[in-house]
């Protein structure tokens, strides 16, 4: 076996756990830490498949950005009672459903595609110091025929940053 294969069945591995504890955490801030990990595998398959700008971007916005909103969302909203309340209550007969249904469809897929599941050949490493064509090309499109909406996409950020800011200060004589 490959070292490709036994690092995309780790990553892969440590996705389907990472996501598991994510979504049966009681603690709203365990779960972010273990979304983050869920976040790091997809990197890490963005990376063998040879997408080092998705790997990047995978890294930056969503682990960086959005994975810090959600904590500072969780910070600010008080969950204390949330977190108390009994979760899935009366909803095991559409667990039961939605996991049967999934497993026939995975069923169905190994017994007709088999073949499908085998990985391609992997891409020999660029060499070390040089821009790969990859995130060349994404860059050279980015920064010439979509400046206007690239540039539009930061200030939309800028403007929901100052406005959270905004909106989490403290207000005199709110308590």
């Amino acid at each position: 076996m490959q070292l490709d294969s036994i690092l995309f069945y780790l990553f892969a591995v440590q996705i389907l756990f990472s996501a598991l504890m994510t979504i049966t955490r009681r603690n709203v801030v365990y779960s972010a830490v273990w979304l983050i990990s869920t976040l790091v595998g997809v990197a890490g398959i963005y990376l063998l498949q040879g997408a080092e700008f998705l790997a990047g971007v995978q890294i930056i916005l969503y682990i960086g950005g959005i994975t810090v909103l959600f904590l500072f969302v969780i910070m600010l909203v008080p969950v204390s009672e949330e977190s108390k309340q009994r979760r899935f209550s009366s909803q095991l007969w559409i667990v039961l459903i939605v996991a049967v249904l999934l497993t026939g469809e995975l069923g169905y897929f190994l017994w007709q595609g088999a073949d499908s599941f085998q990985m391609g050949e992997p891409t020999p490493p660029a060499e070390i110091g040089t821009v790969t064509t990859n995130s060349e090309q994404i860059g050279q499109v980015l920064f010439s025929e979509y400046l206007l909406p690239f540039e539009l996409a930061s200030i939309l950020l800028l403007v929901a940053m100052i406005g959270a800011v905004v909106m989490a200060k403290a207000r005199p004589g709110a308590e």
